[in-house]
């Protein structure tokens, strides 16, 4: 274990000093949870910018991701939206402990793209007959779901809500939902909200549900790439924390 922390400490200083020069230009593929995707997005343009190397990003649920890592899906980072599944790619032996920091710390917001319908303290939800169906992201393998029925749960109204819950298969799923209007209201990301014009909003006390701190992992098949050991870095970069915090979200201390 301390050879790899020390060969993984190198290799990080190296890819920080290296950042603007690399030698030869490199392609990392990254798994990153929905939620992340515009701050991740951008993050990937100015890694290019800065660095030569290419980051190629694959969203989904952090669930769905964790599963196809474990069945050998080629990545060599993990931007996930919980601390749990990089602890278990750590566990299992597919991502270096070493490795693993929180990138981001989110918050969950009830949204509605009708102006005036969700109210400053989210009363509505005490209010069923003002709205029809509520959209959350799948709890079993979205963490921003799984903090909507923890929300829910901790409102004591779960249960008489639940038949009006329309789950998307991940959070950017769940937000469209809304957007659309095929949902009243919904649970989403602070980071789908920050900065849009219309709607209505309520973002939602933190002690209602578990903080959601989002890790980061260099898997171990990532271990040898100059790319993936670069992105790693430039994500702890001032520049990267300015666009994720831009984007909804608060830099751990």
């Amino acid at each position: 274990m301390k050879k790899t922390s020390a060969l993984f400490a190198i290799l990080v200083i190296a890819a920080a000093f290296g950042a603007t020069r690399p030698s030869a230009a490199e392609t990392v593929n990254i798994a990153v949870a929905a939620n992340f995707t515009a701050a991740a997005e951008e993050i990937a343009t100015l890694f290019a910018e800065e660095t030569g190397h290419e980051a190629v990003l694959s969203f989904g649920s952090t669930g769905r991701l964790y599963a196809q890592i474990l069945h050998g899906a080629p990545f060599s980072v993990f931007l996930a939206a919980d601390q749990e599944r990089p602890r278990l790619a750590v566990e299992a032996g597919l991502a270096l402990a070493d490795s693993r920091f929180t990138y981001a710390l989110g918050a969950l917001v009830l949204f509605s793209a009708e102006e005036g319908l969700v109210d400053d303290d989210g009363s509505i939800l005490e209010r069923p007959d003002d709205f029809n169906r509520i959209a959350i992201a799948n709890p079993a393998s979205a963490p921003y779901g799984a903090a909507a029925v923890e929300t829910l749960e901790a409102l004591k109204l779960y249960d008489s809500l639940k038949e009006r819950i329309v789950q998307g298969e991940n959070i950017t799923q769940a937000f469209q939902f809304v957007a659309t209007g095929n949902a009243d209201i919904g649970f989403v990301a602070l980071s789908q909200v920050a900065g849009r014009e219309g709607g209505s909003r309520w973002r939602v006390p933190q002690d209602l549900y578990q903080p959601i701190a989002q890790d980061a992992v260099l898997l171990k098949s990532g271990a040898d790439n100059p790319a993936a050991i670069s992105f790693m870095a430039f994500l702890k970069s001032d520049v990267a924390h300015k666009i994720v915090q831009n984007h909804g979200y608060q830099i751990a201390p």
